[in-house]
Parts: structure tokens; sequence; C-alpha cells
């Protein structure tokens, strides 16, 4: 669908991954977090489109800090839209809300505008790596699929509910991620599935529901990789424009001009990135 066409629709921002330090100086894989968050959140004043709404769909911190989160929130807040957040495994609760200030823009939550729902939950356990959707999760999932049978359903969450083809980040996908599916089965509704965590793009569907993973504003992962590997692409972000007929046109934009630096004498070394 053209995005010329008549039919309204919402346009979301989802920006993953920024792995933020306490310390501005702090890097990912030799890479500054920080800079690479920025020239993101340049590149998207640059693609000059508007959005409704800004979602960011975990790991905004690698270290949990408070101080990390409020540069988060400073550097987001340059977009003037409102922003929800979602935990991923490295994040931590009670740091969030205290930079965030609103305790409805974190998940798990809801987002109503137009004819679309957003659900926004939460895939982390704590000292985890890997996802998992706690009871609460898919109850509360199920509540809003039931109640809003009559709105577009866009899910997000951390962490990804189908394989990449990434046999060491396959260990981290969300473990009941078939109980998760055969809920969204049972809701002709849901319309798009998007996570972070891998630091990868992917698009394809699954029945009728779109699924899709997010760059991340920082380091890259290779596709299709049996052990850990950093890809050469550049961080990037996914935009949304999300059909009053339930249609989604997606895209990723990716920084460029930019040189980012990785350190790759750190890829081989297993505990460095087992938590990523």
């Amino acid at each position: 669908m053209s995005a010329n066409s008549p039919q309204q629709f919402v346009s979301i921002l989802q920006i993953t991954d920024s792995h933020l330090f306490a310390d501005r100086q702090g890097k990912l894989l030799g890479l500054n977090t920080d800079d690479s968050l920025q020239s993101v959140i340049e590149k998207i004043s640059q693609d000059s489109n508007t959005y409704d709404l800004v979602l960011a769909t975990g790991d905004i911190s690698q270290d949990g800090s408070l101080a990390s989160y409020l540069r988060f929130k400073s550097l987001v807040d340059r977009l003037n839209k409102p922003t929800y957040w979602l935990e991923g495994n490295h994040d931590e609760l009670a740091p969030i809300q205290s930079a965030l200030k609103n305790s409805t823009h974190v998940s798990p939550c809801v987002i109503e505008r137009g004819r679309w729902l957003i659900v926004m939950l939460n895939s982390s356990v704590v000292g985890e790596v890997p996802g998992y959707l706690a009871a609460e999760e898919l109850a509360f999932l199920q509540q809003k699929l039931a109640k809003f049978r009559d709105k577009h359903i866009l899910i997000a969450l951390h962490h990804h509910v189908l394989a990449t083809g990434c046999e060491w980040l396959d260990e981290q996908i969300v473990g009941n991620r078939d109980e998760f599916l055969a809920l969204i089965d049972q809701y002709p509704n849901v319309r798009g599935v998007i996570w972070g965590h891998v630091h990868q793009e992917m698009d394809i569907k699954r029945n009728r529901v779109r699924m899709m993973s997010t760059p991340s504003t920082c380091v890259q992962f290779k596709p299709n990789s049996k052990d850990f590997s950093v890809d050469d692409l550049a961080p990037g972000y996914r935009w949304l424009r999300c059909f009053d007929n339930g249609e989604i046109e997606t895209g990723v934009s990716r920084v460029n001009g930019v040189k980012f630096e990785i350190d790759y004498s750190k890829v081989s070394d297993i505990s460095y990135f087992s938590n990523i």
C-alpha cells in the first residue's frame, strides 16, 4: 500500500537495544553506545517523517543504571512524541520508573490510537538472558485481546518469538513462545508482533500476522550464524504505518555516512557477549 493512500494510519517509531551505560563513554564491543544512539536520533530527524508515538523495546540500558535511563530519555525527548518503554534482559524496572515518571508508559501497558491497540509486554526474567512470558503477562494479553476485538492489534515485546536462524541467539527465544503463538492464533485481529533483542532485521508473515525484529541502535548481529558474530551493518530503527484497514507498512532506516568502530577482538570472548 502506498504511503499516499487516503486511508488514515497510526505512525509508529520503534527503537531498541541501545545498551547505554552510566558512563557516557561506555562501550559495547568497542562501540560507544551513547554516540551511536545520538546518530540514530539525528537520522530520525533527518528522515523528516512524522510519528504519533515511540516504542522503546528493551535493553535500553546495559547496566540498569538510573543515569543511563535519564540520558536515554533526554535523547528520545528530542523527538517530542509520547514514548512507551518495555524491559529487556538488561533493564531494571525501578530506575526506569524513576526516569520515565509515568507508570502507564511502562510494560505491561496498552496504547489506543484510532483503530489500533498496541500491547506492550514484558518478556524479561530477572537474572536471566532468555525470554519468558509470565502467567500474568499472558493473562494481561488475553484480557486485552478479548476486550478489544474491534481493534487491530500490534504486540510489542523484547525477546523474539520466532527462530532467527542464529543458533546462539535462538537459545534465548521466549521459552513459552508456543503458548503465546497459540493465544494470538485465536484472535484474527492481531496484525503484527515486533521485538528487539536480536540486533538484526526480520520481517516475515506467520499465518496472517506480520512478525518483525528491528536493528539495534548500536552493534548488529550477523544473521544465520551458528556462534556469536557481529555484522558490519549500521545502527538503525523501524518505522510502521498501521492503517485503518489493518494493513501494516513498515521499513528499517539505518544511519549512513558514519564509521562505527567495533572491537572484533572481543567477539571471541564468550563471557563478554553471553549476557547480551
